[in-house]
């Protein structure tokens, strides 16, 4: 029988409740949740959260898939940028099989950088709409389509990499690229398309022995509930302020993670 740690429950319980709230991937609080304040190594944290991410994103993709909010070939034209890219990543990794220090130092960069693009794709989004929202809005639909997949090949290597930016960024990425998609499809085709990358990805840090399935099952038992909880409270917490809050929040955990990489390459 795989442990279970009350700890992480309840980490799982606090962060669910807050992607519930809020909408955005659970990979930018859980993976610093458990580099910062459970001393795991980033590795395993990247690796736990994707397939953590995958579990409760089918669950999200099932209730849109019902509900009709997700445009399948939207879809299908992600992943066929992030699917080869996240497999291409995986497979770097594997070859360089570099020592656990650089492992660590690599995936702690591309994770502070991922969640500052996190926080700033929350500060900035109705800028950044009315900024390209409107000459996007006129490209032709090959020139969306190759747009839409080049998105996807990035999403799939800091996905990968980091297992943030299938949330905030996607999402704001899809408003930008789709402006006359409802909002509704344009969450429901992003929490969609999570859950491929998520789970190769995952597979592939499997693959890598970079897993914690004792983590993994107290993390799930802690955060559907915490989803459940936070989507009822959406409705009565303001997104006005819920989004610069997790946006400052963000942007702390990234100045935190990325200072000591700062100092020692200054050193």
């Amino acid at each position: 029988m795989v442990p279970i740690d009350p700890l992480y429950v309840v980490s799982g319980l606090a962060v669910g409740t807050l992607v519930g709230m809020t909408g955005v991937g659970g990979g930018s609080l859980m993976t610093p949740l458990l580099i910062l304040l459970f001393g795991i190594h980033p590795a395993t944290a990247v690796g736990t959260d994707l397939l953590y991410a995958a579990t409760t994103k089918s669950v999200g993709t099932a209730v849109h898939g019902w509900n009709r909010t997700v445009d399948w070939r939207l879809v299908g034209t992600l992943a066929a940028g992030s699917v080869p890219l996240t497999i291409l990543t995986i497979l770097i990794l594997s070859l360089f099989r570099l020592d656990a220090a650089a492992v660590g130092g690599a995936l702690t960069s591309v994770l502070g950088v991922a969640l500052v693009l996190t926080a700033v794709s929350l500060f900035c989004r109705g800028w950044l709409i009315r900024r390209f929202g409107a000459g996007l809005r006129n490209v032709t639909p090959r020139t969306r389509m190759i747009l839409t997949i080049l998105m996807g090949a990035v999403l799939g290597v800091l996905v990968t990499m980091s297992s943030v930016g299938a949330g905030a960024i996607g999402v704001t990425a899809l408003i930008l690229l789709y402006p006359d998609m409802p909002s509704s499809r344009i969450v429901g085709s992003d929490i969609a398309h999570a859950v491929p990358l998520t789970l190769i990805a995952g597979l592939g840090h499997w693959f890598l022995g970079s897993i914690n399935f004792a983590l993994l099952g107290s993390l799930l038992i802690g955060s559907i509930p915490g989803i459940i909880l936070g989507s009822h409270a959406a409705v009565k917490v303001s997104d006005s302020i819920l989004r610069p809050i997790l946006a400052l929040t963000l942007l702390a955990v990234a100045v935190r993670l990325l200072l000591p990489i700062v100092h020692i390459n200054l050193g």
